[in-house]
């Protein structure tokens, strides 16, 4: 190998590195906008209401 051909290839595996590293950062950024919008979400749901103490106990099974 020349040195011109290792100069290349010791760029080329910069470029590489520099390019995961910002895939990575742009992963990391859209994954906290997507948990925000999920809070938001969640947020946005109306309050369950109050249902009396005898209601959700019991699963019919034979429906």
């Amino acid at each position: 190998m020349d040195v011109s051909s290792i100069a290349s290839l010791a760029t080329s595996m910069a470029e590489t590195g520099v390019k995961q590293e910002v895939g990575y950062a742009m992963l990391k950024k859209a994954q906290q906008m997507e948990g925000q919008v999920a809070a938001q979400l969640i947020n946005a749901l109306p309050q369950p209401q109050r249902l009396p103490a005898n209601l959700g106990n019991t699963i019919n099974t034979t429906a």
